[in-house]
């Protein structure tokens, strides 16, 4: 039977690397295979479902999307590279913020937050996208393994550990993550601005929109002038004028609750005006808005009811007296497509966006993710319950909706996670995972450094053939059963592999960060590989020397 499923779990990984299906249906197919060949039960090959590691990572899912929504980690980012001039400053800067921030929450949307902040600091300062964006999507990674909650695969573990009677703790994975973090975030600033700093090529800039920019009530930006806050001017934008109470004040001046700070700016600008956090914009999405017919009306009368708001038109007077010409484009917020669908001066209309960070409920948000950390660290409540308590009080107090949370439920990844459940599942009923674990013994004796090497190793080069879920469920079996054997002590191990899985830096398809990155940044898989070599030689060396002395002080 162990060479049936041996033959099973290398056809599904070679499957899932070369991308010729979607990883999903290779997991179910696997399992389903296993289920009839008599491996295991079915129940046993879907446990990955009502798996605690997974009910906890879909939790933290919606507690992320909650802080984000909030713009926190929009301002931080903002705040750290206000002055900045070099992209070495601005990654010592980041890194460390940011990996504090990873540490806590799903490090995907956070680049997912930090791609538009560093294409306006390319806009505004000349800094390159690209020496940023792939440091930053590797430093996050790295911090993301240092907690339990930090990463899918570390709750995976933990999950896949618990029935074998190892229980790993939110800060189980901190002896060994983080010294080997450090050593990461040491090479990946060292090396990015030397290879990744190419200056981008000067673009001629088509400021053909005309924006115009409200300041809300209890927004960020009062008090404090535009170029304090960094949205004068861009390559993407340049203010205009402000607009108060119906006439111009200087540009110079603080700025209060209702001024409107009018624009030139590009489409890509636009968007950045409206997301940024700064200006507290009502919770709408934006919309691009095609007008309909000529009915000697301006842009403006697109504001017929309250629910749109006109942001931008491509115009070159203010929107109160730029005509709604057919065919004009517009750039509106409104709270469904519904409004727009009744509207008689729109034609057609395209969602660009979903709604702009609400600061109000900032510090609710981070008070549900404190909460949740604290309770899940003492020990109040079990791991999976402290998160699903945050993910229901983010409902509860009007952070997200609840349609929000459940569209915050990534269920790709939530198949992808427990599919990969059930192959660590055949790993282990078959006994597969035992025969493994005795060529680790035999080939390592009783020498925990070649243990540590071989984990070390072996994980680096699985992750970055296969998804983390996969690494996670093969490994963490085949690691409890050496402990078990060689007498080692199990949390090492499990630490160990949890922060190797986040060394996926030679391949750009092995992690969702690297494809965020990919199309921005303009990397190559061979970018990936050249950047990626003396910074995984670098870590996978820490990580083999902090492995071997916590085992040795362990015994």
């Amino acid at each position: 039977m162990a060479v049936v499923a041996a033959l099973i779990v290398i056809v599904t990984l070679v499957v899932m690397t070369t991308g010729a299906v979607p990883a999903v249906l290779a997991l179910t197919t696997a399992l389903v295979v296993a289920g009839v060949v008599g491996i295991a039960t079915p129940a046993e090959l879907f446990a990955g479902l009502s798996n605690s590691g997974v009910i906890t990572i879909a939790a933290m899912l919606v507690i992320a999307k909650g802080v984000l929504r909030t713009g926190a980690v929009s301002r931080l980012t903002h705040a750290l590279l206000a002055g900045v001039r070099t992209a070495g400053q601005a990654l010592g800067r980041l890194i460390p913020a940011v990996g504090v921030v990873s540490a806590l929450i799903n490090t995907t949307p956070i680049v997912a937050m930090l791609i538009p902040a560093a294409k306006e600091l390319q806009q505004r300062n000349g800094i390159p996208a690209r020496g940023l964006l792939l440091p930053i999507a590797h430093a996050t990674t790295l911090a993301g393994s240092a907690t339990l909650i930090g990463t899918s695969s570390n709750l995976l573990i933990a999950g896949l550990a618990e029935p074998a009677g190892v229980k790993l703790t939110m800060f189980s994975f901190v002896p060994v993550a983080v010294p080997v973090a450090l050593v990461g975030w040491v090479v990946l600033m060292v090396t990015a601005p030397r290879m990744l700093g190419r200056r981008p090529q000067p673009q001629e800039r088509d400021l053909s929109w005309q924006a115009e920019i409200p300041i809300a009530p209890r927004a960020l930006a009062i008090g404090r002038t535009a170029a304090e806050i960094g949205v004068d001017s861009t390559a993407e934008f340049e203010l205009v004028e402000i607009r108060r109470w119906g006439g111009p004040v200087d540009a110079g001046v603080p700025l209060e609750s209702g001024d409107t700070l009018v624009y030139r700016a590009t489409e890509d600008g636009v968007r950045t005006l409206w997301a940024n956090p700064r200006f507290g914009i009502a919770p709408q999405r934006l919309f691009l808005v095609a007008i309909a017919t000529n009915e000697e009306k301006t842009v403006r009368d697109l504001e017929e009811g309250e629910d749109i708001v006109v942001v931008a038109a491509q115009t070159t007077h203010l929107l109160r007296d730029a005509p709604a010409e057919p065919g004009e484009l517009c750039l509106v917020t409104a709270e469904s497509a519904e409004a727009l669908a009744e509207n008689s001066l729109v034609a057609l209309w395209q969602e660009l966006a979903g709604k702009a960070p609400q600061t109000a409920k900032t510090w609710i948000a981070v008070a549900i993710l404190v909460g949740t950390i604290v309770a899940a660290s003492f020990g109040i409540a079990a791991v999976e319950l402290c998160a699903v308590a945050g993910a229901v009080l983010m409902v509860f107090t009007g952070v997200l909706t609840p349609r929000s949370a459940v569209r915050a439920l990534n269920w790709n990844i939530l198949a992808i996670i427990a599919g990969s459940v059930g192959l660590g599942t055949i790993v282990v009923q078959s006994g597969l995972g035992g025969h493994i674990s005795d060529a680790v013994v035999s080939l390592a004796g009783d020498t925990a450094l070649l243990v540590v090497l071989v984990f070390v190793l072996g994980t680096t080069l699985l992750t970055n053939a296969v998804t983390n879920a996969a690494a996670a469920a093969i490994l963490t079996p085949i690691a409890l059963e050496v402990a078990a054997v060689a007498g080692l002590n199990p949390v090492v191990l499990l630490t160990l592999i949890g922060t190797c899985i986040s060394f996926t830096f030679l391949n750009p398809y092995s992690h969702q960060s690297n494809l965020m990155v990919l199309r921005p940044g303009g990397y190559s898989t061979s970018t990936f590989v050249r950047f990626g070599v003396p910074l995984t030689a670098a870590v996978a060396l820490s990580a083999i020397g902090v492995g071997w002395v916590l085992l040795t002080v362990a015994g």
